[in-house]
């Protein structure tokens, strides 16, 4: 199981909509692109998505978060919304134009992100696209926790956050051709202090 499953699950279950707002910073894809979302949660991004015309299938391990995502389309049929696992997915390999990996990947310990790798390789077609963002190791959430391995640390609940280096994202898709990786930070408040919250976004091609 991956570490902190039934953590997201009570969490969903008990605060229902965790990540809210508007979502503008999605990538431009030509109208029809068949989009793969991993980690899709309580369904942020599926409006933007539907309103460009693609067509998405959106998974979550969470059964509450799959649920919310569902709630979100209104019984539309623009998307599918399945619960199932990202590091093995129901789905036929070269299916899709795009993947997005937004905060699921660290969400894993270093086998379970071989087999998310593995799996979003398997599932683009020849030409498509990665979106990939995670915490960088340049956060201010960095260190803080119980280490469960290098760069990796639980707090609070059982939820493990493990954060990257530009380099080993590179590596993690070592079998795709990257595009942009760019490290992506912004200020924050915290307590009176100046501290930064710090990704890695990645584009890589098949």
């Amino acid at each position: 199981m991956v570490p902190g499953t039934g953590a997201w699950e009570e969490d969903y279950t008990r605060r229902g909509i965790l990540w809210s707002g508007v979502t503008h910073d999605l990538p431009e894809l030509s109208f029809g692109s068949r989009v793969l979302e991993l980690g899709c949660g309580n369904g942020k991004t599926l409006p933007v998505m539907i309103q460009r015309g693609w067509h998405v299938t959106a998974i979550d391990l969470s059964r509450k978060a799959v649920s919310l995502s569902r709630n979100v389309l209104k019984g539309s049929s623009a998307a599918e919304v399945m619960v199932a696992d990202a590091r093995s997915t129901p789905i036929k390999s070269n299916s899709f134009d795009a993947v997005f990996a937004i905060h699921v990947t660290g969400h894993m310990h270093e086998p379970d992100r071989q087999e998310i790798a593995r799996e979003v390789t398997r599932t683009l077609k020849p030409g498509g696209i990665l979106f990939f963002c995670d915490f960088s190791t340049g956060d201010l959430r960095y260190g803080k926790g119980h280490k469960t391995e290098t760069s990796t640390f639980k707090r609070g609940t059982n939820i493990i956050t493990h954060y990257f280096t530009r380099q080993e994202v590179i590596d993690l898709f070592s079998k795709l051709t990257p595009g942009s990786i760019a490290l992506h930070q912004w200020p924050m408040r915290v307590r009176g202090k100046d501290l930064v919250r710090s990704e890695i976004k990645g584009v890589f091609f098949k």
